[in-house]
């Protein structure tokens, strides 16, 4: 048993592994040399939305957490680093301020805005804030025992209050945000080669990430995140404290929405309300589902398939993509709930399932007893 167990182990390494070496090799080799600058740019925008889905995928596939309220997180980061590079473009101008603050008449910086000046202080604040953001949520909903709907509810609602509260602050660009950046820590933004590495940067870190998530699911930490999910209640009574699994499941998972709003900023320019509200969060949340949220590459495909869906669709029918995103989600839900990563494993069963019935059973054998020879001289007496 011990044997067939690391042979298993040894299989799913390799399987792994190679499986990391195709998804390097079309990211770093054959997606630049096929892609044109504007495209690859597209991409490098779709990994961002990836690597928040992967964590959605830890939090909701296998801890059963629906994470309404990402965007949040995607906000906290992505604002820092926007602050950041606002303010390295204005000391590269010589300027007090940035522009936008001087157009509306603000003349001195705010505090708040101080820190992350620095370059280091802006990346910390970015790797900690929104994993401690989340794990005071955490505590406070999940040690209450609020879960399903009512969790939903309430982290939908603060990712609409955040984009409300952000829209009425001119100190952080109000409902336009925070737009027009230079340099990203000393890279011209206008230089193709330096677009080209924050592809590189986006890509390398969905690596980085996807590997962290396959560890985590393959761990014990990983088994007893789908125990919770599954019997939250033997858990607690086998003496695990389930409050505590789930808070890490959303402390990780909040640390990579941060990660991927901070690269989401210099890749497309600029950051708003409007991409941190309510709408974003449902759009990472039906990236995952159509996917597969049980899976480790489904919430990957799934976000990059629907935002790639999503731009192609709306140059056509800038109407009907909503409405088309909507039936998509419904239909997935609906029949397939495992998502686009379980067709293929649903239409093997089925084809198995024919196949059983349309083979004819072989007859069973019938076994002719011998006979016992009869003498003749018996044959003559008679």
């Amino acid at each position: 048993m011990t044997t067939l167990v690391e042979r298993w182990r040894a299989h799913s390494t390799l399987t792994a592994l190679g499986g990391f070496g195709v998804a390097a090799i079309l990211l770093f080799a054959v997606a630049p040399a096929a892609l044109s600058d504007f495209r690859l740019n597209l991409l490098a925008k779709f990994l961002c939305f990836a690597i928040v889905a992967v964590g959605i995928g830890l939090a909701w596939g296998r801890g059963g957490m629906l994470t309404l309220g990402q965007g949040v997180f995607f906000g906290i980061g992505a604002y820092i680093m926007a602050m950041h590079l606002q303010m390295a473009d204005a000391a590269r101008l010589g300027n007090d301020v940035p522009e936008f603050m001087e157009i509306s008449g603000i003349r001195e910086l705010p505090s708040f805005w101080r820190p992350f000046a620095s370059g280091p202080v802006a990346l910390l604040g970015i790797l900690v804030l929104p994993a401690l953001v989340a794990a005071v949520l955490g505590y406070g909903v999940f040690k209450r025992r609020v879960k399903g709907a009512y969790f939903a509810i309430l982290s939908q609602a603060l990712a609409a209050a955040l984009a409300i509260l952000l829209t009425g602050q001119q100190a952080i660009g109000g409902f336009t945000g925070l737009s027009d950046f230079r340099a990203f820590f000393g890279f011209k933004l206008s230089d193709p080669a330096n677009r080209k590495m924050l592809f590189f940067i986006a890509a390398g870190t969905l690596l980085v990430v996807v590997a962290l998530v396959r560890q985590l699911m393959r761990s014990r930490y990983g088994e007893l995140l789908v125990a919770v999910r599954d019997q939250e209640e033997r858990v607690r009574f086998l003496g695990y404290d389930p409050a505590n699994v789930k808070i890490i499941a959303y402390v990780v998972a909040a640390f990579f929405a941060g990660i991927a709003g901070a690269l989401f900023t210099p890749i497309v320019g600029i950051i708003s309300p409007a991409d941190i509200g309510v709408v974003p969060s449902i759009a990472f949340l039906i990236g995952v589902a159509i996917g597969g949220r049980t899976t480790l590459l489904g919430p990957v495909l799934g976000a990059i398939g629907v935002a790639w869906a999503q731009t192609a669709f709306s140059e056509e029918f800038p109407s009907g993509w909503t409405y088309l995103q909507g039936v998509l989600f419904i239909v997935v839900i609906g029949f397939i709930p495992a998502g686009l990563a379980g067709v293929w494993p649903m239409l093997k069963g089925f084809l198995d399932s024919r196949f059983r019935r349309a083979t004819p059973t072989a007859p069973a054998s019938v076994v002719v007893e011998p006979q016992p020879e009869i003498e003749p001289e018996k044959v003559e007496s008679r």
